[in-house]
């Protein structure tokens, strides 16, 4: 890609805020309603190979998560609950309202599939469908952690340790942690666009999001981990049509029965594994749109 082209041309560009806490969004296309939640280290700009043939049949909603891209970073709290998926999926909901729809489908990797999987759960009102990139259910993956995956996820285990070591490092070269982050994966840093890697590299840069990156962590591992022990308590399950990919060349696929752990947590569950690695829309970009497209316009 010609550094001087765009990641997302003929796409418009808005600020949402809700409580306080203002959220960079991007929208263009035409027809239903998708949104894409991008993962971490990363910002929406991951969604530049597959965003602009997704929408010639959908309008197309990105967003950066609270914390990450160009979205405000909010000061965290005792109980993380500033940084809880519960939080970041009302944020989702006033981005969707702003643009004037109240349902919609979810496309989401790793982060913002978390987001995702409580956004479905706690919105199923506004959530037609949702398709979850190489992520299994959040508890299940902490109640599983094996040395294999605490090797491939040490940042799992990194990120949430108490302020301020893990901010401390991170800003001491935020550039060197995401390449580190993301170089160590099946496809390393071959994988991303310079221009999308530029985008990665500016925003890890910008004041504060050391530690919005870890209190994203420190949330999954307390708060979020009781607002998924309540569902599972009560027997609340994901209804929409859910469909999982995950990378064959990932630890998540590679760690994990991803089939088995969701079929516990959604009633109408299919899903495979692609030919790539964690970073599905940037890898596979191609496979990753026949996927979409197949599921998303499905009428079953």
């Amino acid at each position: 890609m010609n550094p001087e082209t765009p990641l997302f041309p003929g796409f418009s560009v808005a600020k949402v805020t809700r409580d306080g806490v203002t959220l960079h969004t991007r929208c263009g296309g035409q027809g239903p309603a998708l949104l894409l939640l991008h993962g971490h280290p990363q910002t929406h700009a991951m969604w530049h190979r597959v965003a602009s043939t997704l929408a010639q049949h959908f309008t197309v909603v990105m967003m950066d998560l609270r914390g990450y891209g160009d979205s405000d970073r909010p000061l965290a709290d005792a109980e993380h609950t500033a940084y809880s998926k519960r939080e970041m999926a009302l944020d989702a909901m006033a981005v969707m309202q702003h643009y004037g729809f109240e349902r919609f489908q979810v496309l989401a990797h790793d982060r913002g599939a978390r987001v995702a999987h409580r956004l479905a759960l706690d919105h199923a009102q506004a959530v037609e469908r949702v398709m979850l990139l190489d992520i299994a259910p959040t508890l299940a993956m902490y109640e599983n952690t094996s040395e294999a995956f605490a090797k491939a996820y040490w940042h799992w285990f990194f990120l949430i340790q108490p302020p301020p070591l893990p901010e401390a490092l991170i800003d001491s070269d935020p550039v060197r942690y995401i390449r580190s982050v993301m170089g160590r994966r099946h496809a390393g840093l071959a994988a991303f666009s310079p221009q999308a890697m530029a985008e990665y590299e500016r925003c890890v840069q910008i004041p504060g999001t050391a530690h919005s990156l870890c209190e994203d962590y420190r949330a999954s591992a307390t708060i979020d981990l009781v607002h998924d022990r309540a569902d599972i308590a009560a027997g609340i399950l994901l209804t929409q049509p859910f469909r999982v990919l995950w990378g064959e060349h990932g630890a998540v696929g590679q760690c994990f029965d991803v089939m088995g752990l969701w079929r516990e947590r959604a009633v109408n569950v299919s899903g495979q594994g692609l030919a790539s690695g964690h970073y599905i829309a940037e890898e596979a970009p191609e496979d990753l749109l026949d996927e979409v497209l197949n599921f998303f316009r499905s009428e079953s």
